[in-house]
């Protein structure tokens, strides 16, 4: 049986379907990401599976416990990290800690203990009398995610914990989830980063509230139609739209390089003649594999 599950949950607000017939699932010592778009459902779900919103159908089990109905039993498994900071920025970094420790009846001994550990796995210890508003962006977030595992919590649910977040922090945080799915932690993270997805077990692209695809990083980019070609010249709009008018090719910005699409049966060199007055010569024009991001824009676009 998996940790959680998910089976075909709607969440509508007024004449809006944030979630649209979703299904899920992920099983113990793994972590599962969740990619798409802002609008695409994923905060809803988070939400949804923590007990915080009502849905308008379907069921959410989180370790065999209805959440609707069974969430008390529910309630200490779980640790729940927001999209937005939300601790005490007038607290210092042990004061957060000992509140939401204090929460689950964390106290005495027992905290001493979980926080030396925690202060140890984050590299927070030095900043224990910091108050949360003085701590970097990389920081709260390790706050955050330590005061979400006080508790001991079986299954971790994380939106979009790194957003914003500068590179080498971010891969600090992700070697700490790393070590805990290692002693077993079930982990449903979402990220707009696909470097991230690519260090999930599975991933799920959503958008408009619908599942488009799911599988490993693998598995996801193989569902890639098509071949993939990055143009070094600087993606101006212009260039890109008057590419788009091309029949047979589409384009796509990435980073300050460009990415041209073309059918599975078909060669960059077929259009030399119409990228040439667009500053798009042979020379510049290099033959890639598909990545995670330009499956999930391929995948978005059908």
């Amino acid at each position: 049986m998996s940790t959680i599950e998910i089976r075909n949950l709607t969440k509508k607000y007024a004449s809006v379907t944030a979630i649209d017939n979703l299904s899920l699932e992920a099983g113990k010592g793994e972590i599962l990401a969740l990619v798409g778009p802002d609008g695409s459902g994923k905060t809803s779900t988070f939400r949804a599976a923590c007990g915080l919103i009502g849905f308008n159908s379907g069921q959410i089990t989180i370790a065999g416990y209805d959440v609707q109905r069974q969430f008390v039993n529910v309630k200490p498994l779980l640790g729940y990290m927001p999209q937005s900071f939300s601790l005490y920025p007038d607290l210092t970094v042990e004061e957060n800690l000992y509140f939401y420790a204090g929460l689950f009846g964390v106290v005495g001994s027992t905290f001493n203990e979980k926080k030396k550990r925690l202060y140890q796995f984050s590299g927070l210890g030095q900043f224990h009398d910091r108050r949360a508003a003085a701590l970097s962006g990389g920081m709260k977030q390790k706050l955050a995610l330590s005061c979400a595992l006080i508790h001991d919590p079986e299954i971790l649910l994380l939106d979009e914990p790194t957003t914003g977040v500068d590179p080498l922090s971010r891969r600090q945080f992700w070697d700490i989830l790393r070590s805990l799915r290692e002693s077993g932690s079930t982990i449903m993270v979402s990220t707009p980063y696909m470097d991230e997805v690519a260090m999930a077990d599975r991933a799920i692209f959503i958008y408009q509230g619908k599942k488009l695809a799911e599988g490993t990083p693998f598995d996801l980019v193989d569902k890639f139609s098509g071949r993939v070609y990055r143009a070094d010249i600087i993606p101006a709009p212009e260039r890109m739209e008057r590419i788009n008018r091309i029949e047979g090719l589409t384009s796509r910005r990435f980073g300050s390089s460009l990415h041209i699409y073309t059918a599975a049966g078909d060669s960059i060199e077929t259009y030399e003649t119409d990228l040439e007055p667009l500053g798009i010569e042979k020379g510049i024009i290099t033959e890639i594999e598909p990545g995670l991001e330009d499956t999930f824009i391929q995948l978005m676009e059908k």
